[in-house]
């Protein structure tokens, strides 16, 4: 029986050791003392265990979530306080089918042991070793394994007691419940050097109150982190009130940032709090501050200079502690040099600036987020496994993702749906490249081949006037380049280089619905 292994661990439980390198140094030497194909540490968020290290799996493993009522494998370690073992003909399903490094789809038999992790008396995670030769574990002493289970628990808890003194420190109190949960179901997925940049900025900045703004391209996730830098502020038990800036009908942008009186305006009939007072000692969020008109800019700016707002129609000031963050896909420099936008709101917005990087910028992310995605689609559409080929997989890395992240999760989710109802009934359900349909339209962006709608047929044109035919190829610009931008006018004005104004008499002419 060999020991030497775990000498180290021991050892570390001393020394300062980021959480990370604790477990990444636990596991190897759970597996050289045990020796597996797979080795994985899972932790419980909910009812949902996430990876936290792992290795002899796919990198993309990172992307998924196991929901404990789906993964019975899983739940069943977790329920119990000694180590499992799973006979090789279980019918079990296998959580990490298509996921082991050189194998490729299901599982074939194989061998699979479990242990459960708990820390003052409540479940931590788990940790799972897989051989692919079947019997491969019979020979495990069992001294081995209960080594194995103590060196682990001790590591976990020595981890957990000193990431909660590091969370008091930096917070005064212990993270609740509530923000665990509420990160888990919104995380920044990814392990790219662009996005640990990002989080290093995260880190920084949240625990001020300095005005941030995210800069970055359409669908890279910039609520997302303006939510992320809200839960790790000392804010993070107040409000998160978010304004999409482009959505606000100039006539009524004022009353919704600032509230109103009763009858300030026709249709007041009461009087209404405003965002930056129902803000108050949280974060507003205001997202594409960059389509603000100028008019209310100088309103803005004179809020963030006095902490003071005023209703419409009233005379009375109130004062709001509101931290700002402001989210835009414009170049607000290159908005301030052609006079759309106010160069001192500018510096006020931007007193600390943050780039969400594209997903060009981090390729090495697209196929952990792409598991994120499918392991979420798996449960919309009650599918027991939804697994890419190795030619998906090759090809999600070769495509550019215009429209980022958001295109990854739409063209992930109507492939899901295609194969899902191509390969109705069956366990495992493959996504290929057939299914992925990575056009070139789709490269376009919006920009590329103009397509007729569906209900005209090419032939048909030449029974059209000139008119006609002009009217259904901008219909089909319109309706391509909204869908490209997720509905948002202002964005899809952009990409087809007409004034946002201009863009919704054409949708209100030609008779487009805005979804």
């Amino acid at each position: 029986m060999e020991f030497s292994s775990y000498v180290e661990v021991v050892q570390d439980l001393s020394k300062e050791l980021s959480s990370r390198e604790r477990f990444e140094r636990l596991l190897q030497a759970i597996r050289q003392a045990i020796p597996c194909d797979a080795i994985a540490l899972l932790r419980l968020r909910g009812d949902v265990l996430e990876p936290v290290v792992f290795d002899g799996l796919l990198p993309e493993t990172q992307g998924r979530r196991f929901r404990l009522g789906e993964h019975p494998r899983l739940d069943r370690i977790l329920s119990s306080r000694s180590v499992v073992r799973f006979d090789c003909d279980t019918e079990m399903a296998d959580p990490y089918d298509g996921l082991v490094s050189d194998v490729e789809g299901s599982l074939h038999v194989h061998d699979c042991m479990g242990i459960s992790l708990y820390v003052e008396d409540s479940p931590w995670g788990v940790i799972t070793l897989d051989a692919m030769r079947p019997g491969q574990f019979d020979d495990v002493d069992p001294q081995q394994q209960l080594a194995a289970v103590a060196l682990t628990r001790a590591v976990i808890t020595a981890a957990y007691r000193i990431e909660l003194l590091e969370q008091k420190v930096s917070h005064g109190h212990s993270v609740t419940a509530e923000m665990n949960r509420e990160l888990a179901e919104r995380e920044i997925i990814g392990r790219s050097p662009a996005i640990q940049s990002l989080l290093q900025d995260i880190e920084t900045v949240s625990q001020t109150s300095l005005a941030v703004l995210l800069q970055g391209e359409t669908g890279v996730g910039k609520e997302i982190v303006a939510r992320r830098l809200h839960l790790q502020s000392d804010r993070y038990d107040e409000a998160l009130v978010q304004i999409n800036c482009a959505a606000l009908p100039e006539n009524m942008a004022e009353a919704e940032l600032f509230g109103h009186t009763k009858g300030a305006f026709t249709g007041a009939d009461s009087a209404r709090s405003g965002r930056f007072e129902l803000a108050d000692k949280g974060t507003l969020f205001l997202d594409e501050v960059g389509e603000l008109p100028l008019v209310l800019q100088s309103k803005l700016l004179r809020v963030l200079q006095e902490g003071e707002i005023q209703r419409m129609g009233s005379d009375e000031s109130i004062y709001v502690d509101v931290r700002i963050i402001a989210a835009t896909n414009r170049d607000l420099r290159e908005e301030v040099s052609s006079g759309r936008f106010r160069a001192d709101l500018y510096h006020r917005l931007s007193v600390y600036p943050v780039t969400v990087p594209t997903l060009r910028e981090r390729n090495d992310d697209v196929l952990m987020l792409a598991e994120y995605f499918l392991e979420r689609d798996q449960r919309r559409l009650k599918v027991n496994k939804l697994l890419l080929t190795a030619s998906a997989r090759e090809a999600l890395l070769r495509y550019s993702w215009p429209g980022n992240v958001r295109e990854l999760e739409h063209v992930l989710s109507r492939s899901a749906l295609r194969a899902a109802r191509q390969q109705n009934g069956r366990r495992l359900v493959q996504i290929g490249v057939s299914e992925l349909q990575l056009s070139s339209e789709d490269h376009a962006g919006g920009q590329g081949r103009v397509t007729l709608p569906s209900s005209v047929k090419e032939g048909d044109l030449e029974e059209l006037s000139l008119k006609q035919q002009l009217e259904q190829f901008q219909r089909s610009l319109i309706e391509r380049a909204l869908s490209h931008a997720n509905n948002n006018v202002a964005e899809a004005a952009r990409s087809l280089k007409v004034d946002r104004s201009n863009l919704l008499r054409l949708i209100k002419r030609l008779g487009i619905a805005l979804k």
